[in-house]
């Protein structure tokens, strides 16, 4: 991180025209308090800054840009005890060069990688972990070399590697060995009233990271990912995401996984507005492509009403059609210039499976309340 300050600082000081250079600073500070009374009072309270420097510059008919950002917070909660637990963190949330012309970018650095026309429930989550649910739709970023051509009839393509990247991502379930690179690409062509797009993804995964120290192997296996997704504008909107991976591991019969998803929005002409959104998401395993020897079901549909310029109402509830659970999320929002708060409620169940398809306790299993002061420099 301190080099990609260090080059910033560099490029900043080529001679050039200083009308078209630009440098920005900017930042986010958010506070938050979270209280869940489901069986114990739970409480959490914290504060995150996320300070953003950006440069800009044009070399010849091309587009220098490069990004800087940190995620700094820090957290205390009482998870139901007396005992206050203290935790804090400075990250690299962003890092990145880019150039880019009329018809190309290239990106390299630690970024955000997304794409997909899904809006809740993403068989395409490869690279981040948006929520719906977050106002702020904050993400860790992946380190990596990212390429965009963008042809005149609308159509594009992606190449990526990436490399450097230990943890999760996305759904993923086993991690990356750090020192691997991993690599894909996507292609978007227009169709119809929207576009379709097919993905390829490539890794080395390394279950030794999370399995105990008695089954690891130092065996890696290789995982490979196929999608194909499209969106269209009818008189509603209409999308799908489909997305198969195949793992031959040699410790599961299941080395297949499926990731399925349909949707659709339309906004009724109610007062100002009513945005009315519903999806289907299936996760199957098996030992073959397709097959369900395992499988989890949901349902999402989410509501959003303007009221004003200032307040806004959002609505989310999910239904867990396997196990029968309700997961159901509430966010009233103001804005006032440079400030936003939000006043959240939650109602879920004790075990929260939602994105995971693990069961976790966590501070959102149950019900409760967290409101959200967010201030933009």
């Amino acid at each position: 991180m301190k080099k990609l300050f260090y080059l910033l600082i560099m490029v900043a000081g080529i001679p050039v025209n200083s009308r078209a250079q630009t440098i920005e600073w900017n930042g986010t500070a958010i506070g938050w308090a979270t209280a869940n009374p489901a069986d114990s009072l739970q409480v959490q309270a914290g504060l995150r800054y996320l300070p953003e420097l950006t440069f800009s510059m044009p070399v010849g008919s091309i587009s220098l840009e490069a990004k800087a950002a940190a995620n700094m917070w820090i957290s205390g909660s009482v998870p139901g005890t007396d005992t206050l637990i203290g935790n804090s963190s400075i990250e690299p949330y962003r890092g990145w060069i880019k150039l880019s012309g009329n018809q190309f970018e290239v990106r390299a650095g630690l970024q955000k990688i997304n794409f997909g026309s899904a809006q809740m429930l993403r068989p395409l989550m490869w690279f981040d972990r948006i929520d719906p649910r977050d106002p702020l739709q904050l993400t860790d970023g992946v380190y990596g070399l990212l390429g965009r051509y963008y042809f005149l009839n609308n159509a594009d393509i992606w190449l990526w590697g990436l490399y450097g990247n230990d943890h999760t991502k996305g759904m993923e379930i086993y991690p990356s060995p750090k020192k691997k690179p991993e690599w894909g690409g996507r292609v978007q062509l227009p169709l119809w009233t929207g576009e379709i797009a097919g993905t390829y993804h490539h890794r080395k995964v390394s279950p030794d990271n999370i399995l105990p120290d008695s089954l690891h192997t130092g065996t890696l296996y290789n995982e490979n990912r196929v999608a194909l997704d499209g969106k269209f504008n009818m008189l509603i909107g209409l999308w799908f995401e489909g997305m198969l991976t195949h793992q031959n591991l040699d410790f599961s019969p299941y080395d297949y996984k499926t990731l399925l998803n349909g949707g659709a929005d339309y906004t009724f002409g109610v007062g100002n507005g009513l945005t009315v959104t519903g999806e289907w998401f299936s996760y199957l395993t098996g030992e073959q492509p397709f097959a369900g020897d395992q499988s989890a079901h949901l349902a999402g549909i989410s509501a959003t009403y303007p009221m004003n310029i200032i307040h806004n109402l959002n609505a989310i509830l999910f239904y867990d059609i396997t196990n029968r659970n309700f997961y159901r999320f509430v966010n009233w929002t103001l804005a006032y210039d440079r400030w936003t708060f939000h006043l959240m409620g939650f109602w879920n169940p004790e075990t929260y499976e939602l994105y995971t398809f693990r069961q976790t306790n966590n501070l959102f299993g149950g019900w409760g309340l967290q409101f959200m002061a967010v201030f933009n420099h």
